[in-house]
């Protein structure tokens, strides 16, 4: 139940703001936040040097001088927070072809010619997005798909998921494929009856095409980073836990913090446990770089692929695909060792797992790196943890660890998770709220780009389990829905603490940071229906407007 609180402390009761010039007054709007547990209203926020100084009624604006912004009544929350998106993908993503949501081989085709057509001087045709289960034929596409339309540049497009890619012939041959290459441990090269490969690389196997890939120059990866960032502002992320970071976009995001230009707060992830690792990790983790705008104090590994390519580790094979049961990236053995390797030098380890298999592997790794070290306190996390087997779940309580998840991946993947897993293992698919009910912190995200970087989509989809044109009715697996309140704590607060920053962000109170949107309408009172239509008006960093709408 929602309360009115003043959250205000002893020593701004009784004393105005010695330093007006730098106080920033919020009234006449619906504010929300939570601390302790417990829903917090409010009409008015004050802020000093980027941080909030109190919350509560529309008395704070006679006890306060400075800028006085009337809300004007609408809604104000505290910035959201996506657990786990792929900043740099998301940049990239909006600088080659978009393949997301096309419902067609055809259209999906007419798609890249008309880039390939408009971009005449890319020495390589680059992409993301498409996804063969939306198609009528519901198959894999070929490379003589892509050679009718692009015959003459390779091509070389990444699934949606981002577990598969599809390249034409040119890329192939580049990629020095033919029907002697080996399938790699974690991988697969997609062929046909004759052995010969159609042009679809599963995980691993895709690297035979990413290694010869030209590199992306530096003004490239800039303007990557510059879009990615204007489309999170506009979307009303305020932080984002990047999941995997090199070394060259770590000293990205770092220049762009020192010059200014970080207008979302970033929590990255290095990339495995190799030679990355070892260099980014020389000096330990960076709890804090430039006022909170930059943390790099966790691991990003991989135990399996994705359930659309049936590339997750299965623990028995597809119900759609007999004797299929999926790819495990590494042995056991190696990954328990990667697990302590990161542990052991007092990094977070996230590991992404989709396939129950897959989470099998990365709990118990996780134990053995936990017990080896005694380190229990790093709030290890799984992400995506998306098929659990139900013996499963309760490990994560008794393991401390997290559950990083992604609510639109139930409703993405309703049209095909259960042909995959069959009746009774998706009952411990995509279950937020079997791991909220036994006490497990959920960290919710979207996995951009392989889902929109909307959150409200994901709060929609939190809580209705629903697609956009409200099917299934009643919603998909309806028992696993959140509140509104626990898919906002999941969206703030809870991914806050999965980032160990719940001190600094995640809500509106003092001391913290202030990070907060002013959106169109009032998330806690419109239908259900309306969540994911919700726009944001104004997102602000620090007490500093980074994006407004236009009228």
């Amino acid at each position: 139940m929602k309360k009115i609180l003043l959250l205000i402390s002893i020593f701004f009761i009784t004393q105005t703001c010695d330093n007006s010039s730098n106080t920033t007054i919020i009234h006449n709007v619906d504010g929300y936040t939570l601390s302790d547990g417990e829903l917090i209203e409010f009409s008015t926020l004050v802020i000093e040097d980027g941080k909030v100084v109190a919350t509560g009624g529309d008395d704070l604006v006679s006890m306060y001088e400075g800028v006085k912004i009337d809300g004007e009544g609408k809604t104000l929350l505290p910035g959201l927070i996506d657990a786990h998106g792929h900043v740099m993908g998301l940049g990239y993503q909006e600088l080659q072809v978009n393949l997301m949501g096309i419902t067609s081989l055809d259209e999906t085709l007419q798609t890249i010619k008309e880039y390939a057509d408009a971009n005449p001087d890319l020495e390589w045709i680059l992409g993301r997005g498409w996804n063969q289960t939306l198609w009528p034929e519901n198959e894999f596409p070929t490379a003589e798909d892509l050679d009718r339309v692009v015959p003459d540049r390779p091509v070389w497009l990444s699934r949606v998921d981002g577990h598969a890619g599809w390249g034409n012939s040119l890329a192939m041959q580049y990629g020095g494929v033919s029907k002697d290459t080996p399938d790699p441990q974690g991988g697969k090269i997609i062929r046909d009856n004759n052995g010969d490969a159609t042009g679809i690389f599963i995980d691993a196997a895709e690297g035979y095409i990413n290694a010869v890939v030209p590199e992306p120059t530096p003004l490239e990866r800039s303007l990557a980073l510059e879009k990615a960032l204007k489309q999170m502002a506009q979307m009303g992320l305020t932080s984002v836990h990047d999941a995997g970071a090199g070394v060259q976009t770590w000293d990205l995001y770092k220049d762009f913090a020192d010059n200014g230009k970080l207008t979302a707060r970033i929590y990255a992830m290095i990339s495995g446990a190799g030679g990355t690792f070892d260099t980014l990790s020389m000096n330990g983790p960076v709890e804090s770089y430039k006022d909170d705008l930059l943390a790099m104090r966790s691991v990003k590994l991989y135990s399996d692929g994705a359930l659309g390519s049936r590339g997750a580790a299965m623990l028995k094979p597809y119900s759609d695909d007999p004797g299929n049961y999926g790819l495990l990236f590494v042995s056991q053995e190696e990954m328990n060792e990667m697990a302590a390797k990161v542990v052991g030098k007092g990094f977070q380890a996230n590991i992404h797992a989709i396939g129950d298999a897959g989470n099998r592997q990365v709990l118990d790794a996780l134990e053995y790196a936990q017990n080896t070290h005694q380190a229990y306190d790093l709030r290890n996390r799984i992400e995506h943890a998306q098929i659990v087997a139900l013996e499963d779940i309760p490990r994560f309580k008794d393991l401390g660890l997290i559950a990083s998840m992604q609510p639109t991946h139930a409703t993405s993947d309703k049209n095909m998770a259960e042909d995959r897993v069959g009746p009774q293992r998706i009952k411990g698919g995509y279950a937020w709220q079997k791991f909220l009910d036994q006490g497990t912190v959920v960290a919710a995200g979207s996995d951009f780009p392989v889902e929109h970087s909307n959150p409200f989509f994901g709060l929609y989809s939190a809580v209705t389990r629903m697609d956009h044109s409200g099917e299934p009715e009643g919603g998909w697996y309806p028992e696993e829905a959140m509140s509104r309140e626990e898919a906002l704590r999941a969206f703030t607060i809870d991914a806050a603490y999965a980032a160990h920053q719940e001190d600094v962000l995640g809500t509106l109170e003092p001391g913290k940071w202030a990070d907060f949107i002013i959106i169109d309408r009032n998330y806690f009172e419109v239908d259900a229906s309306e969540i994911w239509q919700i726009d944001v008006l104004q997102t602000w960093l620090a007490g500093e407007k980074v994006y407004q709408s236009v009228d």
